[in-house]
This record gives structure tokens, sequence and C-alpha cells, in this order.
């Protein structure tokens, strides 16, 4: 798993969300796609969304277009398959590919053959994706933002690989986790605890409320902080710091890369 972007906004050196799991699925699709070598973006064959908010979902008109004529070269290689809630998809069809903001790439080049096809899933909902002989399975969890969203839980043999997606505080979450095996936890923090009153209305978390979510995963969990706007990263990671100390907390960066074994089947 490379993580492409983790920044909650963009300036120089921050890239908004995007995870690359093995060469073939994106999670999310935020600028930080576009460090990708064309060649690389050509091998992406699903993307999965947290939601529909443009950080997240940026790249992926400009990746259809990029990789459309390399795609196609190939008779065997079809669409790219997006994945997201029914109304993230519509979010999608309605906003963006609707000829207006941008051409319709689900049904360019043609409807019979496009270079994008949506595909709905649902929180609880075990998605597997990758090659058949190295299927990833991917467990849609559920996130609380001020649009439909997820998180997601990637099975690893050495426990799970959890990302909160834009989310403030969230029982279901830790519920859903509860007496299961946790590797690493990516969480949002966007705000520092000045601005928690704007994390509160904006479906996100601050420091505070962050330390109290923590309080509910197991000791030894490494936390991995992302999201935060450009120019307040280390601001945040301090502030978290200083409430929180059970668990390591570092601040996720573009370019780590996360080490978790073969896939499961």
């Amino acid at each position: 798993m490379q993580v492409l972007g983790c920044s909650g906004s963009i300036a120089a050196g921050c890239r908004t969300t995007a995870f690359l799991l093995d060469e073939h699925t994106l999670i999310d699709a935020g600028t930080g796609v576009g460090d990708l070598p064309l060649e690389a973006m050509t091998q992406i064959d699903d993307i999965v969304l947290s939601h529909s908010h443009l950080d997240h979902v940026l790249a992926i008109p400009l990746l259809a277009d990029s990789v459309m004529r390399a795609r196609f070269a190939d008779e065997s290689r079809g669409p790219i398959r997006v994945h997201g809630l029914p109304a993230t998809l519509a979010a999608l069809r309605n906003h963006l590919f609707n000829d207006q903001l941008w051409p319709d790439f689900t049904r360019i080049p043609s409807a019979q053959r496009p270079i994008l096809s949506l595909h709905a899933f649902e929180v609880g909902q075990t998605l597997v994706l990758g090659p058949s002989d190295r299927p990833r399975r991917l467990e849609v969890l559920p996130a609380s933002h001020t649009v439909p969203a997820v998180g997601f839980a990637l099975e690893t043999p050495v426990g799970l690989w959890v990302y909160s997606g834009d989310t403030g505080p969230n029982p279901a979450l830790w519920e859903a986790l509860r007496g299961r095996t946790i590797a690493h936890l990516v969480i949002e923090t966007a705000f520092g605890d000045d601005e928690r009153w704007l994390a509160q209305i904006s479906g996100h978390m601050s420091p505070g409320a962050l330390a109290a979510e923590l309080q509910q995963l197991p000791a030894g969990v490494s936390v991995h902080i992302t999201h935060p706007k450009p120019g307040e990263a280390s601001v945040v990671i301090e502030q978290i710091r200083a409430h929180h100390a059970l668990h390591r907390v570092d601040l996720l960066e573009a370019g780590h890369c996360f080490e978790m074994g073969s896939p499961s089947a």
C-alpha cells in the first residue's frame, strides 16, 4: 500500500487523498494520483471511493482521459471500475460526468465499451479486488461525514489495515472493529483544536475529538494521521500527542509504503 496523497488540500508538496493498493487498485483518487507515471496509471483497474468530495475524486476524470488510448490498444482490457456508495456514484453522474463539468466517460469512447464503469456497494459489504491469483478483500466500514461516506478495512496476514475515510466522531466504526486484530489505523484529523468548531460542522476530527475516539482502540495499534490542511500538520500532530499517549501516533506522509505481507485469499 503506497500513500500517494494524504493532505486535506493542495500546496507545494501537498497532495490530496489517494492510496495505491498493489498496482491495480486505488483507494480514493485525489491529486496524489497525478504523481504516478503514465505506465502505472494504465495498470489501475479499480478505484474505490470513500465519498464524493472533490479532494477524493478529482483525479478520476483526468486519469480516464490519460489512460484511455493505452488501455484500449489492448482488446482484453475492460473499463476502470469505480466503486462507491449509491449516493457517491449519483454525485459523480450528476455533477462530474455530466458533459458540462467533464465529458461522460461512462459512455466514452462508446456506451458499449466505456473507459469507466460505476459499481455500487453498501456499508458492511466486502469487495474482492485485484487479480484472481492475488485477491484483496476490502470491507466497507461506516463513516460520519457531511455527505454519505465510508471507510475501509483491508484484510492482511498481520491484521486489518483500517482507513477511517473523512469522518467526525464515529461510534459505528468502533463497533464494527470490536474484537478484531488491527495492525494499522489511518484516521483523519483535519483541523487543530483552535478550529474544533469548524471540524464539528464539517464532519471532521480535531485533536481533542480524536483522543476521545482512540480510547476505544486497543493498545499497540499504530495510528497514522491523514488529512491535515497544508501548513497545519505539525501543530495538529503536536496537539494529538499532547492529548493522547496510549498509542504511537505519527503523521502520514506521501510516499510512505505499508508492507503487509502476501494477499489473503
